[in-house]
């Protein structure tokens, strides 16, 4: 497949209990991972959806930094984040993640590192969820019974 090519992914999640789903990773060798609210809903049996985001944010913006250092023939020591995600409720009184404040950390001095200045204003470029998650993403939901019938979603869903 060449590099331009659009490409898809697939996930699968299974209920286990309650609030907590067991997730699969489609097509790969990847562990499951278990996913659960919090409490007093969940049971904190996995990270929620929201951490999950967060996580995923940093974690590409992390990556992409590497990607970015290795780039310029860099070598770089162990690269760390941080990230503390917002909630807030929006005008309806549903919570909503309003914001997702990230912080990285080079494992080198910056003066050992070639073309810092270059990898810095470039990698949040090459981050994937980072860039898709700022621009939004369009989602389309569909729900259907144990039959696999379709069923209708108010406004057109």
């Amino acid at each position: 497949m060449s590099s331009d090519a659009e490409q898809t992914f697939g996930i699968t999640l299974e209920q286990v209990a309650d609030y907590e789903f067991k997730v699969r990773f489609d097509d790969t060798a990847i562990p499951d991972l278990a996913t659960d609210e919090t409490s007093p809903l969940g049971h904190d049996a996995g990270p929620n959806p929201s951490r999950l985001l967060a996580a995923a944010v940093a974690n590409c913006l992390g990556a992409s930094l590497l990607f970015a250092l290795r780039k310029y023939r860099n070598a770089p020591g162990p690269l760390g984040a941080k990230a503390k995600a917002t909630l807030a409720r929006n005008e309806h009184g549903r919570w909503r993640i309003t914001h997702i404040d990230v912080g990285l950390r080079l494992g080198d001095q910056a003066g050992v590192l070639e073309h810092l200045d270059r990898v810095l204003a470039q990698f949040e470029d090459f981050c994937i969820v980072t860039q898709s998650v700022r621009q939004g993403i369009a989602v389309d939901v569909t729900v259907s019974d144990a039959a696999g019938q379709p069923l209708p979603l108010p406004g057109g869903g």
